[in-house]
């Protein structure tokens, strides 16, 4: 067949970017490794519910642009991701706001929050004296003070990430918000929601008139496309949102990535597990770090009118070959490397790197959208 473009990967990005050059005449080839099309944000029903079955993906943006555009694929629902934070046997309202203080130190207005915080953040500051936090520890002491710390980021950030926040570096929370008021919407972007059915929906429509080959990795495709002969397929192009440094043979060294183990349960005739979407577990002491209820993501109202309910306990762990690579290790030695490889992909005259792996960035999916609308008008207007 002959092609304009080679989409490696079904998910956000490769699904948006094939809709639009299509839209303008083009055609594409879309490849993905796996059995089914969506990348992480792939749901699928189970016993009356839609499951994310790679974890929590919570729609929100403040781009209109953005928002428009997906929701001529999908109707959303008015979601608020409002997670709870669940320490020992207490349980702490995020992000951290007056619900939060209120349940740390039992204050009641804005300003008692503020001397309580001012008090800790002071303490945490002179002890640096002069100096700047040198990891993530004495950063995160110096902006909500050990109370906060101790309880609410400290044994999440360690599970998170693998390692002791004094092992961790400081930038990686250059801030953390801390709002006055009694407001527990997590996000503050304008526009928030979850698509109702799913976002497999999103990127079936996104994918309709679209070639589409599954259980097809890109070291695979290419290889049998090879010993084809005059019979392969011709594409001008490729949009690799893969590996950057797998399609480079991790020529420079291999960029270092954290992933999740998901334990996915069915619980039989129980209506509500936990009263809310998303509910973290703080403590280093329990392996996991959130158990997310899938039934409230979508049935905000009636929940307990489905008898059953599947929820979803995260391990996060180190990445090995062949586990889903997640999240980018955001240190001064990857950053140095993905540099490289960045120089290496803008040698590629005809290959376009996108999403969150094709360029060693953690994306929120509407970043991911503008990212796929920008590539593809650029590629329209050429």
């Amino acid at each position: 067949m002959r092609y304009d473009y080679l989409i490696v990967g079904a998910g956000l990005y490769g699904a948006v970017f094939a809709s639009e050059v299509k839209k303008a005449g083009y055609r594409s080839l879309v490849i993905d490794r796996r059995d089914h099309i969506g990348g992480n944000i792939y749901t699928k029903e189970m016993n009356g519910v839609n499951v994310h079955v790679y974890g929590a993906h919570i729609f929100h943006t403040s781009n209109k642009r953005v928002w428009d555009y997906v929701n001529e694929y999908a109707q959303f629902n008015n979601y608020v991701n409002s997670p709870v934070a669940r320490y020992k046997d207490e349980l702490y309202n995020l992000p951290f706001n007056m619900n939060t203080f209120h349940e740390l130190w039992g204050v009641r207005t804005p300003q008692e929050a503020k001397n309580k915080l001012d008090e800790q953040i002071g303490t945490a500051r002179e002890a640096l004296g002069d100096s700047e936090p040198a990891n993530l520890e004495q950063q995160a002491l110096s902006l909500v003070g050990r109370d906060v710390y101790e309880k609410l980021i400290k044994g999440y950030t360690e599970k998170q990430w693998g390692r002791d926040c004094k092992d961790l570096p400081a930038f990686i929370i250059k801030r953390l918000p801390v709002r006055f008021t009694y407001n527990n919407n997590y996000f503050n972007d304008i526009y928030q929601g979850i698509p109702i059915g799913g976002y497999t929906g999103i990127i079936s429509r996104l994918l309709e008139g679209t070639d589409v080959r599954l259980n097809c990795s890109f070291e695979e495709y290419m290889k049998s496309n090879e010993a084809k002969g005059s019979e392969a397929d011709i594409f001008d192009k490729i949009v690799y949102t893969g590996m950057i440094d797998e399609y480079f043979g991790y020529s420079l060294g291999a960029l270092e990535y954290r992933t999740l183990k998901f334990e996915t349960e069915t619980l039989k005739d129980v209506n509500n597990f936990q009263g809310n979407a998303v509910v973290n577990y703080t403590e280093r002491e329990i392996p996991f770090t959130r158990v997310i209820e899938h039934k409230h993501f979508e049935h905000i109202l009636d929940a307990e009118s489905i008898p059953d309910t599947v929820i979803t306990r995260e391990y996060p762990k180190e990445y090995e070959a062949g586990d889903e690579p997640y999240y980018p290790v955001n240190d001064e030695r990857n950053a140095a490397l993905y540099e490289k490889y960045r120089e290496l992909a803008n040698k590629q005259k005809n290959v376009i790197f996108g999403g969150r792996l094709g360029q060693y960035k953690y994306y929120d999916m509407d970043k991911v959208i503008e990212a796929a609308l920008d590539a593809a008008a650029a590629e329209v207007q050429r």
